[in-house]
């Protein structure tokens, strides 16, 4: 039994759902997002609310009723709030600045790296050393988060890389004489 996909999932003011099917369109003030839910459950749209529920008792039909409970959760919230990832940049030298469509890091190899920003996806540079990654789909950010911080990771000894905010780096000792 589902404790996540018991719950229904409701719409808060200026969103629309429409349900066709299997097809879940949800649309807001930032965008609209889509979803086809897993043939192995049922959903449907009362008043203000979505409601997903299991078509057999399997296991697959089980874990998919709460996935897809939350994938529809995930697209209520991006339509109408959105999603941000946070990235830290350590290191001397290292850096980060937005030229237009793409962005220019710094990370101490012989050359800068360009990373394009994908349509639906907005890169901010608070700081040379501070980016906000924003945009409606929470996959979609987490991605591009996650590439980003992929050209250079933090490492155990000094610390220096891209690092979400927050994220713990655990640290190693270095040689002994």
């Amino acid at each position: 039994m589902s404790r996540v996909g018991k719950k229904p999932v409701v719409l808060p003011k200026g969103v629309t759902a429409t349900v066709q099917g299997q097809k879940v369109d949800i649309k807001g003030a930032k965008g609209t997002l889509s979803f086809t839910v897993p043939d192995d459950c049922d959903v449907a749209l009362n008043d203000n609310e979505i409601a997903v529920n299991p078509r057999s008792e399997s296991k697959r039909a089980q874990a998919m009723w709460g996935t897809s409970r939350a994938m529809i959760n995930n697209l209520v919230t991006g339509v109408s709030a959105g999603f941000e990832k946070r990235l830290e940049i350590t290191g001397v030298g290292y850096k980060a600045a937005v030229q237009g469509k793409k962005l220019v890091l710094s990370l101490g190899y012989s050359h800068d790296v360009d990373y394009p920003i994908p349509d639906g996806i907005d890169i901010k540079a608070t700081k040379p050393t501070e980016l906000v990654v924003s945009g409606i789909d929470k996959r979609e950010v987490g991605q591009v988060a996650s590439e980003i911080r992929a050209y250079r990771p933090p490492e155990p000894y000094k610390g220096k890389g891209v690092k979400y905010a927050g994220e713990f780096i655990f640290r190693k000792e270095g040689k002994k004489k």
